[in-house]
């Protein structure tokens, strides 16, 4: 495993012989394991259950999770790498890896050592999934507006309120909740806690019903008056925000990630398409228009990669300028894949917007890398407030 390649083992233009060699395991798994049922998940809109079993098989479920904690400790270029390879087959299966990263990593940087033994430890073994919940029915990219309470009461406290949006929401054990604790403060009164999907009062709405990523459960979570132990509070109280932001400077790389892989995937299957097409006596690839989309489809690609590891280099390091590198990867690597897409489904002609094809279902999944983990408008506001 990747967890010995540190950050100063890659830089732009070079990764470690480690780091390739985890691409190919994974690549190899996800081709034989999960690739195999990504139309038939889309189709049914199930969640990917055999993508679990081979990632938790392979411990490629986790593995940002330290290895104190019992998980393989990569580094963030291998997280990425791990998301991308998967992503390039079934965009449903990559957020198992991801989402797992984004719900657990506010107990990494903020948690007590106990709340990281027992909450790392249970994700590294497979004991459940982790889900991320701060976006509400009124709060989504002004998150610091949301309305889900918790109330102090004695050595526990009470949540009430609704969080929209939640990615694997019901399949996951294991929630990150972010929730107001002083109203008066805005923000700075709002803190983390870890909710288990076996408390109390949690409940979750119907699946909703999307464009894409069709196999990954996306619901309303509901607490009605869940009662926690106050040893599950996540950092200090009213650090919650802050926590928040901080994760999501570095899962927005692995966002990146799954873009990347999406894109991938359409370039290759578009590779392979027009070698075999033929009309007017010869392949398509053959005829300079379509190069010319190949070209432009790689190299858009290839510059969001470079960008996207530069950005997984600075998150290993935890440069300062990450918060910019973060939302400019994100940003960059899915509009890139929303037009690398749309161009495969162009190749294809006809068959490309059929579901007989996967360069469709790709399409649709690309378009959500736009949108969460916040918005491309709000990663462009984060970027020109965080210009280096």
């Amino acid at each position: 495993m990747a967890g010995s390649a540190g950050a100063a083992d890659f830089d732009l233009f070079r990764i470690s012989e480690e780091h390739e060699m985890l691409r190919e395991a994974v690549r190899s798994l996800a081709e034989a394991k999960i690739a195999p049922f990504a139309a038939e998940v889309d189709e049914q809109g199930r969640f990917p259950q055999e993508a679990l079993d081979a990632l938790q098989g392979n411990d490629l479920h986790a593995v940002h999770v330290p290895e104190e904690f019992g998980g393989a400790g990569a580094d963030a270029l291998a997280t990425v790498i791990v998301i991308e390879e998967v992503a390039r087959v079934c965009g449903s299966s990559s957020l198992i890896p991801a989402v797992n990263k984004l719900g657990s990593l506010p107990v990494q940087l903020s948690g007590s050592e106990e709340l990281k033994a027992k909450y790392l430890g249970a994700l590294a073994r497979g004991e459940g999934m982790f889900s991320y919940c701060l976006s509400e029915p009124e709060a989504g990219s002004d998150a610091a507006g949301m309305r889900t309470r918790a109330v102090r009461d004695g050595d526990f406290w009470v949540l009430n309120g609704v969080k929209r949006w939640i990615t694997n929401a019901g399949v996951s054990e294991f929630y990150t909740v972010m929730a107001v604790t002083d109203p008066e403060l805005r923000s700075k009164g709002i803190s983390a806690f870890v909710v288990e999907k076996g408390d109390e009062g949690v409940s979750f709405g119907a699946p909703e019903r999307k464009l894409g990523i069709k196999g990954s459960p996306t619901r309303e979570v509901y607490f009605d008056n869940v009662r926690i132990p106050a040893d599950r509070m996540i950092g200090a109280e009213g650090t919650g925000f802050a926590t928040a932001m901080r994760t999501l400077d570095h899962t927005r790389v692995t966002i990146a990630a799954q873009a990347l892989g999406i894109a991938q995937g359409a370039l290759d299957y578009a590779k392979g398409y027009v070698r075999e097409r033929k009309q007017f006596g010869k392949p398509v690839g053959d005829f300079q228009g379509v190069q010319f989309m190949l070209a432009d489809m790689a190299m858009k690609l290839e510059a969001a990669r470079q960008l996207t590891y530069a950005a997984a280099a600075k998150s290993q390091r935890g440069d300062g300028d990450l918060t910019f590198f973060g939302a400019a990867a994100k940003c960059f690597a899915s509009d890139a894949a929303m037009e690398i897409t749309t161009d495969a489904v162009q190749l294809l002609g006809g068959y490309g917007y059929t579901r007989d094809y996967p360069v469709e279902r790709m399409m649709r999944d690309a378009k959500i890398t736009q949108i969460y983990e916040g918005t491309n408008q709000i990663q462009r506001i984060v970027m020109a407030r965080n210009l280096p």
